[in-house]
């Protein structure tokens, strides 16, 4: 908490001087800045301050020590576009996982000052406040939210067919631009559900735990247990969930044109 509070203050100072911030395009349209890797430092000091044997699997750090009992998923910024472009919207993501488990979790919005967090077994709260997730049962009334990272766009097409599935079902969706968030979100109620693929850990690590201990599911798009190193999400309440998993197996990635 103490870790995401400081970044996230850090952050929401930048973003109101963010003209003069240095901006490095790591690959394709996915872009880093001088608060990225700012936050993720104060992060990272603030953990293993306190905790010098974790492991840690940090966005733009990379991997430090991945076999230890605990391992700590850093986002330091998720919703860096946004964040450049003067959008509202972006958040710290940290997880820490014991023995390849969610074990604690933390997603904090600097700029509403909101702090989702949960523990294992003890539920998920938005400042001291215990969360739930949406109680709808049908689809039709459902929204949900999704996206692409940007460095997927190989996989546009197979993201257009399954957006197209779910939006002729629902009753809307929407594109936020931060996964954590969305996820987050989810597990407050105020999305019924959320779907992604080709995320990587530190995006997922700790909004799925938020959602679980709202009393959500959280798995891969095809039911199967959640896998960080592939990155493929679908969360919601346990009705939605099997509503979404359905519609979502319609779409094979056999079918001509979704796979190059």
């Amino acid at each position: 908490m103490r870790a995401a509070r400081r970044a996230g203050d850090l952050l929401a100072r930048l973003y109101d001087d963010r003209d003069g911030l240095a901006i490095e395009e790591k690959k394709d349209r996915d872009f880093v800045t001088e608060a990225d890797r700012k936050a993720e430092s104060t992060i990272i000091y603030e953990i293993l301050k306190h905790y010098p044997d974790h492991g840690i699997v940090a966005e733009e750090s990379g991997v430090c020590n991945p076999d230890a009992e605990i391992v700590w998923h850093i986002d330091p910024l998720d919703g860096t576009t946004n964040f450049i472009h003067g959008y509202p919207h972006f958040a710290v993501s940290i997880a820490a996982w014991k023995n390849g488990k969610p074990f604690i979790a933390v997603v904090h919005d600097p700029l509403r000052n909101e702090t989702f967090e949960a523990k294992n077994g003890d539920g998920a709260f938005l400042n001291r406040r215990r969360l739930r997730v949406s109680p709808l049962i049908h689809i039709r009334d459902a929204v949900f939210a999704s996206g692409l990272p940007p460095y997927r766009r190989d996989q546009g097409a197979i993201f257009r067919k399954r957006l197209d599935v779910c939006i002729r079902e629902t009753s809307g969706f929407r594109r936020g631009g931060s996964a954590a968030l969305d996820l987050a979100y989810v597990a407050a109620g105020r999305l019924d559900a959320y779907w992604e693929a080709g995320l990587c850990s530190w995006d997922i690590a700790a909004g799925m735990l938020l959602v679980q201990e709202a009393g959500g599911m959280a798995t891969g798009l095809d039911g199967a247990p959640l896998d960080l190193q592939k990155g493929d999400v679908l969360v919601a309440n346990p009705k939605l969930h099997d509503q979404f998993r359905h519609i979502l197996s319609s779409v094979k990635l056999e079918d001509k044109g979704l796979i190059d």
